[in-house]
């Protein structure tokens, strides 16, 4: 998997703006240039709905506008972009994929999106420690780590 140093800029960025709160968003890819997407964290808005149903704050979870996702991306295609990698942060946590992460990419057990990667970005202190990513492997029915570079 690899990034363009922009978007990784971007996407490191996006985790320090929003911290102590978890950031989300959409990479797609045209050529050889990445294009970053921010798309907002609805969590704190579903846990003050119904905190029974959604426990969690933005402190510790995200969740896409299903609605905005599908513009994000309906655009996205639509001006030829390919759709590379989703991404959220882990404020004050180490980057990995969690059981939510994986119940949000595949919530009927195999990703919506196959071949588009995840992508966790560790903050502690607006300080980004490390990122990583994951892809899904039908083989073992689970996402792996995959090595991430920047371009």
């Amino acid at each position: 998997m690899r990034l363009t140093q922009d978007a990784w800029s971007e996407i490191a960025r996006h985790a320090q703006e929003t911290f102590p709160e978890e950031c989300c968003g959409v990479i797609f890819a045209a050529g050889a240039a990445d294009f970053v997407v921010r798309v907002q964290n609805i969590q704190n808005r579903l846990h003050a709905l119904d905190p029974q149903t959604y426990p969690r704050t933005a402190a510790i979870a995200y969740a896409m506008d299903p609605l905005e996702l599908d513009e994000v991306i309906r655009r996205g295609e639509k001006n030829g972009r390919r759709l590379k990698a989703f991404y959220h942060s882990h404020p004050d946590h180490d980057a990995y994929f969690s059981a939510e992460d994986k119940a949000f990419a595949s919530p009927f057990g195999e990703p919506i999106y196959p071949d588009a990667a995840q992508i966790v970005i560790s903050i502690y202190n607006r300080a980004v420690k490390v990122i990583r990513a994951f892809e899904w492997s039908a083989a073992r029915a689970d996402f792996a780590e995959v090595p991430l570079d920047r371009v």
